[in-house]
């Protein structure tokens, strides 16, 4: 029998075989049969994208790298799960050496979703520190006196883990902040995964079909998010990694969901923002709906936000750094006398993301020095929110970076639509 992994039996009584997992405890034995694993991209781009992992690492002069951020575990070896709410760690060695420290309850999560061999329980208890648990490990690994990188820049990492975490490697190792080293890999997505994005892009696009069947005078904002998000479902989409944003008269003018749901005037407006999610890949997409008719307000403000995307998008091309995107949209907006009703952002990168936000790293700012790339894929969103007139218009939709340019991959156009 080949064993994943042994803990010894003084500190837990778990052993993981390839196709069996034996809990012993005490005199009780139970035996279950492994799951077929369900991994969304061949054993070998995941091999590869670790491959690549390991460079970095040697790279950057580190031992061994400590991820907690559950984007990171699923890029690398597929595993998918909310348990990143809890202490687990997903760590990788210079060497390719790959093990999970996680609760039980992600045991067959990561089983099935992964392609994960070496996975270590620890136990709940009033007094448990998983993070020295995470010590054992690593000192079994050889990771004593060597330097290993971070992803402190993980909701997965709490402040409090987190200091843990620091407390319990004093002394045994040396750790940097190596929060961006797989995200700066995730950023460029592989054919697989702009496949899954051109899915996510489509279910966006089903989406906001549902929104304009749904949307008109005396709707209810929960009808409107339940067609929206069913007919994500019905395609074989997820959840998102945040909440869609929805709200309607001076509520439109807010960027963040929050609880409370109301029917539309017979004049009014809605902002809507929400992703197509599929495999956890994103494809956002956002749009303002004038409710009755569009005033004058509404249709000069979707001119100049529809003019800013499209020197956003002559701005996005290939080695230009991406602080440039932001910088047109800023100069198109200010000589439309749109300054004060702007944001300092205008859009994000696009992947897979988990919970609490479907925002993924980078940003784009001004001044910011990422470069663009072939196979980046970005969120635009041309935000104007005036709190003076209570009128907003935020068209947004999102955008695959091209050897020359880059691919808009909603079906739908930004005209101005009104019901």
């Amino acid at each position: 029998m080949q064993f994943i992994n042994k803990t010894s039996l003084d500190r837990i009584f778990y052993y993981f075989v390839f196709t069996e997992f034996v809990s012993v405890i005490g005199k009780s034995t139970i035996t279950i049969r492994e799951a077929p694993m369900a991994l969304h991209f061949e054993r070998a781009e995941l091999s590869a994208r670790r491959a690549k992992t390991v460079a970095r690492l040697e790279a950057a002069g580190l031992d061994g790298l400590l991820m907690f951020r559950q984007e990171s575990m699923f890029y690398l070896t597929g595993y998918d799960t909310f348990g990143y709410v809890f202490f687990q760690c997903l760590y990788l060695g210079a060497d390719g050496r790959i093990a999970l420290i996680t609760r039980a309850p992600d045991l067959r999560q990561a089983q099935h979703t992964s392609d994960i061999e070496d996975i270590r329980i620890w136990v709940d208890g009033p007094d448990v520190n998983p993070a020295l648990q995470l010590r054992d490990m690593l000192a079994e690994f050889g990771c004593g006196g060597k330097k290993l990188g971070v992803e402190y820049d993980a909701y997965g990492l709490t402040a409090a883990n987190g200091k843990k975490l620091d407390a319990a490697l004093d002394g045994f190792c040396t750790l940097t902040d190596a929060s961006r080293l797989v995200s700066e890999l995730r950023v460029v997505k592989s054919p697989a995964e702009l496949d899954c994005i051109r899915t996510a892009a489509s279910l966006a696009d089903d989406a906001w079909d549902a929104a304009l069947e749904t949307v008109h005078a005396g709707a209810f904002e929960g009808d409107i998010l339940a067609a929206m998000q069913g007919a994500i479902f019905k395609g074989g989409g997820d959840y998102p990694g945040n909440e869609f944003i929805i709200g309607a008269g001076r509520d439109a003018l807010l960027c963040r969901y929050f609880t409370g749901r109301k029917h539309l005037a017979d004049t009014d407006q809605i902002t809507l923002e929400w992703a197509g999610a599929y495999r956890h890949y994103h494809a956002a997409m956002m749009r303002t709906i004038p409710i009755g008719k569009a005033t004058s307000r509404h249709v000069e403000m979707h001119k100049v936000a529809t003019d800013a995307m499209i020197a956003c998008r002559d701005a996005l091309k290939p080695g230009e750094p991406i602080g440039k995107v932001f910088d047109a949209y800023a100069r198109v907006c200010d000589a439309g006398g749109m300054k004060a009703h702007r944001l300092n952002a205008c859009g994000y990168s696009m992947g897979t993301t988990f919970a609490p936000n479907w925002m993924d790293w980078p940003m784009f700012y001004h001044g910011n020095p990422v470069i663009a790339e072939p196979g980046m894929v970005y969120f635009l969103h041309m935000i104007l929110m005036d709190s003076e007139s209570g009128i907003a218009m935020c068209p947004g939709h999102s955008v695959i970076v091209t050897e020359t340019g880059n691919e808009a991959i909603s079906r739908h156009q930004l005209d101005l639509v009104t019901r």
